[in-house]
């Protein structure tokens, strides 16, 4: 999911994703073990983390899995190591893909992915193919609230690359990497509800697709998210 579009995404494929608890503790765990991956495992000094893991409370997660999601990200998990690898390719359409896996069994990772992108209309690429294309961002989005207009200056005051204002259901806020816990943590102060918060890549140019295509590729994003070796998929799909 790129910058721009990601509450549009999220919405679409949130129904069919959401609807088992099972899916739900996956989408929790992915977004626990890419917290602290990128910032680390500590909960205090990581903000993100800590939001993800207070969602994965709310949701009645076991705290063995979310302490499991925390080590395998930061590779304390004795006996077992995980790589992070970032494969490219291209979907239906000629849709760019950026796959981001976390694995213990790269031979096993790479067949999954190159099997479902060609069950789905595309193929593997090598590396750095589709990798240029995108710009590590940091990405918040909060509900609306009485508090819009401090949302908004908060995140002007620390900083923020873009504040996107379309959405009638939320706000979105862009930061760069590197300032993405200031801005995070100045939003975290105030009563606000923070829906989603993570460090993506997003697509400098995106690509506009027909409903057919939309569908095939939301269909082979779905299929790969299934993997529990996947944690991120990003896209140049407007």
């Amino acid at each position: 999911m790129s910058g721009h579009n990601k509450w549009s995404k999220i919405k679409r494929q949130k129904g069919a994703a959401d609807a088992k608890r099972g899916a739900v503790f996956t989408k929790l765990i992915k977004a626990i073990s890419a917290a602290a991956r990128d910032g680390g495992g500590d909960v205090d000094g990581n903000p993100a983390l800590r939001l993800a893991v207070a969602k994965g409370r709310e949701a009645s997660m076991p705290l063995d899995n979310i302490q499991r999601a925390i080590d395998k990200a930061t590779g304390n998990l004795p006996g077992v190591i995980f790589e992070n690898i970032t494969y490219e390719g291209y979907g239906p359409g000629g849709v760019a893909l950026l796959i981001e896996a976390m694995t213990d069994n790269r031979n096993r990772t790479v067949a999954t992915i190159r099997l479902e992108l060609s069950k789905g209309g595309g193929s593997l690429g090598e590396s750095g193919c589709v990798g240029w294309m995108f710009e590590k961002k940091g990405i918040i989005t909060v509900g609306r609230s009485e508090l819009d207009s401090t949302v908004l200056e908060v995140a002007m005051e620390n900083s923020a690359m873009e504040i996107i204002d379309e959405y009638e259901e939320v706000i979105v806020i862009e930061t760069k990497a590197s300032e993405f816990n200031q801005v995070l943590e100045a939003i975290e102060r105030l009563d606000v509800e923070i829906l989603e918060s993570s460090i993506e890549m997003v697509a400098s140019n995106e690509i506009e697709l027909d409903e057919e295509a939309t569908y095939k590729i939301d269909a082979l994003v779905e299929r790969l998210e299934e993997d529990d070796d996947i944690q991120n998929i990003y896209t140049n799909v407007k």
